[in-house]
C-alpha cells in the first residue's frame, strides 16, 4: 500500500529508490547531508571546470531510461548519451597501447597485435563470459537475495561456470599473453576490487559493455544528476539537502523515520538507506537493534580500497588523448595486492586518467583541457598510519610528474587549476566506513546472499541501495539494487529466467 517513506542519501542509488518508490505512489522524501545531489557523482565547479568527482563511465544506459520510463517520459528528453570510442585506451608501462571496445572484430584486431593465437582463447573467453552474464546479470542482477535458500538454488549453475576463480584466473584461463591478461581482467578495479580476488562472477562485465557499450552524459555524470532532479522534482518528490541523518528510529523492531542533527525527527513507514551500509549499521543503528550485523561483524568484512583522486585544468589542449585512459604499471596483481593488504602508499601506481572535454569541451573553458586521475591507495583501515596531509601532496607531485613525462607532455607548466582528495574525504564528506571509495570487496564471500541484504535481517521496513549492498558497486549495479528493493516490495521474489531487459544496440 501506498505509505510514507524516507530515503536517506542522494547518491544514484538514493534517487533510483525515490524514483521507484514515487511510481508506486509512495509519498517519497530524500534526504542528503551535502549541497547538492550525487553522492559518489558530486560536482566540483573550480575556475571554469567542470569536474566530476566520481563516476564517469555509464554502460547500461537503459537502466537509466527506465526511470524515466516509469513516468512516460524519455531520458534523451533530459540529458544526451554519446558513445565513446575506444571505450578505453589502456597504456602499459612500456608505453604499448591497447585500444579497448567496439565490436568484436575490432577487439580481435587489437588482441591479434599482441598475441594471433589469443584470438581464438578470447572468443572461448567471451563465450563463457556471456554465460555468466546471462545468470549472473540477466537473471540474478535484480534478484533479492533474503534466503539463504535463493542462493543455495542456484549454486551448481554457479558452480557449473566456475565462479570460484578469481577474475584475472578467468583471464588467464583463455589468456597466454601477459598484456592481454591485464586487459581483460582490470575491471573489478572500476567497481573495488581486486582482480586476483573479485569472483569470476564480474567478468559479465565483459559482456555488458559488449552488449551496450560505453557511454557518456553531455555535460559530464553531473549531467545526469541535474536530469533526476528535475524529473523528481516535477513528480513531486520531496528533497531536503544539507540534512544529515543522525540515527534511524526504531520503534517495535521496524524502522519508523529518521533524527536529523539538531534534533529534528521525520516520521516514514518505509525507510531506504542509500548511504554506505557498514557505516550506517555501525553509527546510525543503537546496537541493541542490531542481532546480525554487530560492530564486530560489520569489522571482519574485506573492505575496498581507498582513492586518492586528482582535478585538474589546463589553459591547452592534448587532441590525442582518449576520453578513458587506464595506466597500467610494470608490476600488476603484486601491486594491486600491496593497495588492498599493505599499510602504505606503493611507490609505483597504476592511473585511471579521464579527459572528458576529449567529447565535451564544455567541462573546460575554450581552448582549455579538463581532467580528473584517480589512484587506488589503502583505505584508512589498512593505511591508518598514513598522513593524508603530508603524504598526500607527494603522492600529487610523483603523479603530476609521470604524466607530464610519460603521456600528457607539459602538463605541469600549462596547470591552471588543481586540487585532490584523499580517502578521508571519503570517510568525512560521504561517510563511508574506513574511507573507503566502494564500499565492501566484491569477492565470493561477500556477493549475492553474503553481501549486505537490499532488506535489513535484523529491523522491519528497512531497506538498502547501493554500493555495499547486492548487486555491488559501480552505476549498473546500484540502479540495479533499486529495482531489487522495488521487487522486494511488490513481492516478487522468484528468480527470472527470462531476459528483463531492452535487446542490446549494435556494438559500434
Amino acid at each position: 500500500m501506498p505509505s510514507k517513506a524516507l530515503v536517506i542519501g542522494a547518491g544514484f542509488g538514493g534517487i533510483a529508490a525515490a524514483l521507484r518508490l514515487r511510481a508506486k505512489g509512495h509519498d517519497v522524501t530524500l534526504l542528503d547531508r551535502l549541497d547538492k545531489l550525487g553522492g559518489r557523482a558530486y560536482v566540483f565547479e573550480r575556475d571554469g571546470f567542470t569536474f566530476d568527482a566520481g563516476p564517469t563511465v555509464v554502460t547500461a544506459p537503459y537502466l537509466f531510461d527506465e526511470l524515466f520510463a516509469l513516468f512516460g517520459k524519455k531520458r534523451e528528453d533530459y540529458v544526451e548519451f554519446v558513445p565513446c570510442k575506444p571505450w578505453y585506451r589502456i597504456r602499459f608501462a612500456d608505453g604499448r597501447t591497447f585500444e579497448y571496445g567496439g565490436t568484436m572484430a575490432d577487439m580481435e584486431a587489437e588482441i591479434a597485435r599482441f598475441e594471433p593465437s589469443d584470438v581464438a582463447g578470447y572468443r572461448r573467453f567471451m563465450a563463457h563470459t556471456r554465460k555468466i552474464y546471462e545468470i549472473g546479470y540477466l537473471q540474478l542482477g535484480d534478484q533479492p537475495f533474503n534466503k539463504l535458500g535463493t542462493m543455495l538454488g542456484l549454486t551448481p549453475r554457479m558452480v557449473g561456470l566456475e565462479s570460484y576463480l578469481s577474475v584475472y584466473r578467468r583471464a588467464c584461463k583463455y589468456l597466454k599473453n601477459d598484456y592481454l591478461r591485464r586487459v581483460f581482467s582490470f575491471q573489478p578495479l572500476l567497481v573495488g576490487g581486486n582482480p586476483a580476488t573479485t569472483t569470476s562472477i564480474y567478468s559479465l562485465i565483459q559482456t555488458l559493455e559488449m552488449d551496450y557499450g560505453v557511454w557518456y552524459a553531455m555535460g559530464g555524470t553531473g549531467a545526469i544528476v541535474r536530469a533526476f532532479g528535475r524529473l523528481m522534482e516535477e513528480e513531486g518528490i520531496a528533497v531536503r539537502l544539507e540534512s544529515t541523518v543522525e540515527e534511524i528510529l526504531v520503534r517495535d523492531g521496524k524502522a519508523r523515520g529518521a533524527r536529523l542533527a539538531g534534533g529534528e525527527e521525520l516520521a516514514a513507514d518505509i525507510v531506504v538507506c542509500n548511504a554506505d551500509a557498514p557505516a550506517v549499521y555501525r553509527n546510525l543503528l543503537p546496537a541493541q537493534h542490531r542481532r546480525k550485523w554487530t560492530d564486530r561483524r560489520v569489522e571482519k568484512l574485506r573492505y575496498s580500497m581507498g582513492l586518492f583522486v586528482m582535478y585538474f585544468g589546463a589553459k591547452k589542449t592534448w587532441p590525442d588523448l582518449a576520453h578513458h585512459t587506464i595506466l597500467l604499471a610494470d608490476r600488476y596483481i603484486p601491486l594491486i595486492d600491496d593497495i588492498f593488504d599493505k599499510p602504505d602508499i606503493a611507490e609505483d601506481f597504476s592511473l585511471y586518467l579521464h579527459a572528458p572535454t576529449r567529447t565535451d569541451p564544455s567541462m573546460a573553458p575554450p581552448g582549455h583541457e579538463c581532467f580528473y586521475v584517480l589512484c587506488p591507495v589503502p583505505n584508512l583501515k589498512n593505511g591508518a598510519a598514513i598522513d593524508w596531509a603530508v603524504e598526500g601532496p607527494k603522492l600529487r607531485d610523483r603523479i603530476l610528474e609521470f604524466l607530464d613525462e610519460e603521456v600528457v607532455p607539459g602538463l605541469r607548466e600549462n596547470l591552471t587549476t588543481e586540487f585532490h582528495v584523499t580517502p578521508e574525504y571519503f570517510r568525512d564528506n560521504l561517510l563511508t566506513h574506513h574511507g573507503t571509495g566502494f564500499s565492501i570487496q566484491p569477492v565470493l564471500t561477500q556477493s549475492a546472499y553474503f553481501r549486505f541484504h537490499n532488506q535489513s535481517e535484523d529491523i522491519g521496513d528497512l531497506y538498502f541501495v547501493g554500493a555495499g549492498t547486492h548487486p555491488g558497486a559501480g552505476m549498473p549495479g546500484v540502479l540495479s539494487s533499486a529495482k531489487v528493493v522495488e521487487r522486494i516490495l511488490d513481492g516478487d521474489l522468484t528468480p527470472r529466467r527470462d531476459c528483463p531487459v531492452p535487446a542490446p544496440p549494435l556494438a559500434s
